[in-house]
Parts: C-alpha cells; structure tokens; sequence
C-alpha cells in the first residue's frame, strides 16, 4: 500500500494508519530530508524483519531518527557536551550522532563496533511529526538493496520492493521525487573527544564554526 504524504492533511491522515503499522512489526518506506528510507519501530523482532528486507549483512546497524533531543534521553541514550552542543546548533537537521547508552531500552542490533547508537533528530516535518506522534523512534536506512542507488522516490520503491508491497509488509509513503541531497554528517560522540566519522551534508568547517572546542 501506498499513502500520500506531503500535504498537511495528507500527513495527519497517514499518522495513525502507519503507527499501527509499524506497532504490529511491520516496515515503512519513507522520505527524509536527505534520500529514502526504510525503517520499523525499534524491536528486535522488527530489526530482523528489516535487515531480511534489505538484505544487509549481519551486524552492520541501522541508525534512529527521532523527534527532539529529548526523546534521545527519554530512550536512554546519553548525550555528551559534545553531542548537546553539536544537537543544540543543527537539529533537525542532517547530522547523525553516535551516542552511549539505550541498554534495556533499544536492542543491540543498532549498536556499531564502537558500542554506540546513530541517532539523528530528522528535519523533514511529516516524519518528525509521525516519530512524535507514535512516541518512539523509527529505524532508518536507505531504500535500496546492497550496492544499489538510493530510491530517489516512490516509483523505484515499488520497483524494488513489490512483492513485500504486496503482502502488506512493506508501507510506502509518497512524498515525492527527492533531488540529490548529500548524506548525513556523521560525529561519534561516544569517547571523550567527538570523531568525525563521515563528511556529509554538513562540512568539518561548519561544525566547528557552530560547537568550537566541541566539534570534532
């Protein structure tokens, strides 16, 4: 099934269509401010249902979206002076941060070989609206198989994904055609000092214009 999701009352009428969706372990795909998404709620039993979607190799993590830096908290995930400083000056936004903590609360399925956890507070205002509607974060990674470009939108999700479309294990949402939008800045704040991981949408340069000290 495919839901329209870019007016105001497109989005408001989708909300509670994919809350249940994603509360009985099913997956969404989704548009975000940089390329499309798949994603789940935060469940172990839903991770492994995304990962067989995907066909992703065992232990490579998935990242959170999330709707405010609090519900990063309320989730259990730590925030340093590096990661508040670096949320506070570009959330939302496309920055992903590599945060502690979420023990007993997220499973270890989104946990990196450094032990930490990507989370990132998405700027597009109709996921951002259905995270905090739904009360928990959404699993993310782009639309598309192993190797393969990112889906630029609905069209080459179904192309791909058909068949899970079909069953009804697979949501779309259409919200349009993206352009071709960089990937997420990437800032491991899980030692003592912050780590550049990837040079995104948002330059080395910038960060530290925003944080000082606190950027990496």
């Amino acid at each position: 099934m495919t839901l329209p999701f870019r007016s105001e009352q497109e989005i408001e009428a989708a909300i509670p269509i994919v809350g249940a969706h994603l509360q009985r372990g099913a997956l969404l795909a989704y548009p975000t401010e940089t390329v499309y998404g798949l994603g789940s709620n935060p469940s172990a039993p839903a991770l492994a249902a995304l990962s067989r979607l995907k066909g992703r190799e065992p232990g490579k993590p998935f990242l959170l979206l999330v709707s405010s830096r609090a519900m990063a908290e309320e989730w259990g995930l730590v925030m340093s002076p590096s990661a508040r400083a670096l949320s506070a000056a570009f959330w939302p936004g496309p920055l992903t941060l590599v945060l502690r903590g979420g023990e007993g609360r997220l499973p270890d399925q989104l946990r990196g070989k450094e032990g930490g956890i990507a989370v990132r507070h998405t700027s597009h205002a109709g996921i951002a609206r259905l995270v905090a509607a739904t009360g928990m974060p959404l699993t993310s990674t782009s639309a598309n198989r192993p190797g393969e470009p990112a889906a630029p939108g609905p069209d080459r999700i179904r192309e791909v994904f058909g068949a899970e479309i079909e069953r009804r294990e697979l949501l779309v949402l259409d919200g349009g055609v993206l352009g071709n939008v960089p990937p997420s800045t990437l800032v491991d704040c899980t030692g003592p000092a912050p780590r550049l991981v990837r040079e995104g949408a948002i330059p080395r340069a910038e960060l530290r214009r925003a944080a000082g000290r606190l950027a990496p």
